[in-house]
């Protein structure tokens, strides 16, 4: 609500907002943002802060992958809670002893193609709104090219590099994970998914690509699932990801067109 006597200047870039979520064009009332800018402002930041302690929403993520057929794992990192988990940046990046334990059942002669895993990351509500969507695009497309794919790994509490633990376990050759991205002042539930191939831990982020921002009002699932579809071909081709696989190399065009 605007106070009394406060006039409120017009930003010139007022018609850009239409472009972006991010914070621009507010406006000022003398050398301040207006009242309701800074009220949303820290409202914004509330939500923000609440995204990083949300939870995953495990049973629902069950039952609507058991929907589409897919065998699944329930595991844990060595982070035993949220609190854990954002003081000890290193726990996340490990798999618990029991789970451990579970996926080397599921190591065989011959290697699955891809192991796919879900963690909570630093936003769990981007897991619980936009993983499924985005599975009921991208399953198919990785089935329809013949691809097989071990069963998904649901993670608590998980860091990128978990992902290194669990392919390598499994003994696939790609592993791709979906995780909740850092939450921003516009932004409380974007999705990002990152692929490695040759997973083994020690890896670091050079070894592997990202497809980020993944939410209705940023990269739609359709677009996105076309680009993950894009790089695993492509990393299955050339057998690497990382810094060695650009948008621009030879063999990724060739795909894209």
């Amino acid at each position: 609500m605007k106070r009394e006597n406060e006039i409120v200047m017009v930003d010139a870039w007022q018609s850009l907002k239409k472009f972006t979520d991010a914070r621009i064009a507010l406006g000022r009332t003398g050398v301040s943002i207006p009242t309701n800018e800074h009220l949303q402002f820290k409202m914004a930041h509330a939500f923000a802060r609440d995204a990083v302690y949300t939870l995953l929403d495990t049973p629902q993520l069950q039952l609507e992958l058991t929907s589409l057929h897919l065998p699944h794992h329930i595991l844990q990192s060595c982070a035993i809670d949220k609190k854990q988990y954002l003081q000890r940046p290193d726990l996340g990046r490990q798999l618990h002893p029991q789970a451990i334990a579970i996926l080397k059942k599921e190591n065989t002669p011959i290697p699955f193609d891809i192991c796919i895993n879900i963690t909570d990351g630093l936003s769990a509500d981007a897991i619980n709104k936009h993983a499924i969507p985005l599975f009921r695009i991208l399953i198919p497309a990785l089935k329809a090219c013949q691809f097989s794919i071990a069963p998904i790994c649901i993670i608590e509490n998980g860091r990128v590099a978990i992902s290194d633990y669990t392919g390598n376990l499994i003994n696939a050759k790609l592993s791709i994970i979906l995780i909740g991205e850092r939450p921003g002042l516009s932004a409380t539930d974007s999705l990002g998914v990152y692929l490695t191939y040759g997973p083994k831990v020690g890896n670091t982020d050079a070894f592997r690509n990202c497809v980020s921002n993944i939410r209705p009002a940023g990269l739609t699932y359709e677009t996105a699932a076309k680009k993950i579809i894009q790089l695993v071909q492509a990393s299955m081709r050339l057998q690497l990801t990382g810094v060695e696989l650009k948008d621009n190399d030879e063999d990724l065009i060739s795909i894209i067109q």
